[in-house]
């Protein structure tokens, strides 16, 4: 994409500063709380809104399995962004504070 390749050996964090891409940790924090704010938006009835009231008690994950839920994962991406899930009704209010913006470096 900019001109190198695997025999360069330059690291995959230089290459992103260069080209300008946000972090790929940023970016995926981004697509959790866009559908976070997506499933809050939804109507108290809808499927994927009953599944939030399912709650498991006992249960012993498997082997290898991240330690953290799904809703302790976005409940630290909201408190490292300043949100409250009140904002994600705002659908404008909400993009704009979850938006990473890629910064454009010159190669």
């Amino acid at each position: 994409m900019c001109g190198y390749t695997r025999l360069d050996r330059i690291r995959n964090v230089v290459i992103r500063e260069r080209v300008g891409v946000a972090p790929v940790k940023d970016k995926l924090r981004e697509t959790r709380l866009r559908w976070f704010g997506h499933v809050k938006r939804r109507s108290v009835g809808a499927p994927v809104r009953r599944c939030e009231a399912i709650h498991l008690l006992d249960c012993r994950r498997g082997r290898w399995r991240p330690k953290m839920s799904w809703n302790m994962v976005i409940r630290s991406d909201m408190k490292s962004l300043g949100l409250t899930e009140d904002m994600a009704q705002d659908i404008n209010l909400w993009q704009s504070r979850i938006k990473m913006v890629d910064h454009r470096y010159s190669i």
